[in-house]
């Protein structure tokens, strides 16, 4: 399966440890409280809802008016007061994202040994279609092997990228098994920055498990929200390679344990506090 890919939805992430990018916020906010259902919120109470976690209205306000414009929320007048609620493309997004956290998980062990490879060869003056799908590509899971040929593992769907982009006549795809003398291991190190995947998650670990997560909101929700965000980019950008070929002590089963502990620690208050403070419009018109 490919999922959407973020790289056309959100900011560029944040540097290790700073905070959460605005719309990164904003984006799991609603895939927290909106997902799954036709509610819009009232953007007073959103913002009120980000005050907890340190964004200030004006910020606020600019983030929903430009995924507005990005087409990822949208608008809804009800007498003097105004909603926001998902738009399909942004629920898309967000329904993969929940489909990461809680049903794929960090760990793959149950890898085939298949590989997808993509080859593709782009006009020098074709600039932005190859970050375009170079991007896709990092999402999608795959990393460059070498010119022109990135790779993944296991089954990847690659045409949704090809019709996306307009580029089926330039992409080549293959699934297949390594052969001697290539060995999983190397090649997972060739095209994947393993020490950068692993740094990640010892930073969730020393973050969340050390407490300095936690104490930079307000309450539980804000907690709440700074977790799933914080969680979600870090998986995002984790190809989810197989864990037989990875470094012993890997740090994603630790680090995803310790946000479950956590998510379930602060869900009870969180759904208490935004069931006081939100202002739903539970059938906002669809767009």
């Amino acid at each position: 399966m490919t999922r959407p890919d973020p790289a056309h939805e959100q900011e560029p992430a944040a540097d290790r440890g700073a905070p959460p990018r605005p719309q990164s916020l904003m984006l799991s906010f609603f895939g927290i409280h909106v997902l799954g259902t036709k509610a819009a919120l009232a953007s007073a109470s959103v913002i009120d809802a980000f005050a907890r976690v340190g964004v200030g209205e004006d910020a606020v306000r600019s983030t929903l008016t430009r995924m507005v414009g990005r087409g990822l929320l949208a608008r809804h007048r009800r007498g003097r007061r105004m909603y926001f609620s998902l738009t399909d493309r942004a629920a898309v997004v967000l329904a993969d994202g929940q489909a990461r956290i809680w049903r794929t998980g960090a760990v793959n062990r149950d890898w085939d040994g298949t590989w997808t490879l993509v080859g593709f060869s782009l006009p020098e003056s074709w600039r932005r279609e190859r970050h375009d799908l170079r991007s896709r590509l990092v999402w999608a899971g795959f990393g460059p092997l070498q010119s022109g040929l990135w790779v993944a593992p296991g089954r990847v769907d690659i045409e949704p990228i090809a019709a996306e982009l307009g580029l089926g006549d330039r992409i080549r795809g293959f699934h297949g098994e390594a052969a001697a003398p290539t060995e999983a291991g190397s090649l997972l190190r060739s095209a994947f920055d393993i020490d950068v995947i692993a740094e990640g998650y010892r930073d969730f670990l020393g973050r969340w498990g050390g407490g300095a997560g936690a104490a930079a909101a307000q309450d539980d929700l804000g907690r709440q929200l700074l977790l799933h965000t914080d969680w979600l980019d870090l998986v995002r950008g984790d190809p989810y390679l197989p864990a037989e070929h990875l470094p012993p002590q890997w740090p994603a089963a630790d680090a995803e344990a310790l946000f479950r502990e956590l998510a379930a620690r602060f869900e009870p208050e969180a759904e208490r506090i935004a069931a006081d403070i939100l202002d739903r419009w539970e059938d906002a018109p669809t767009v």
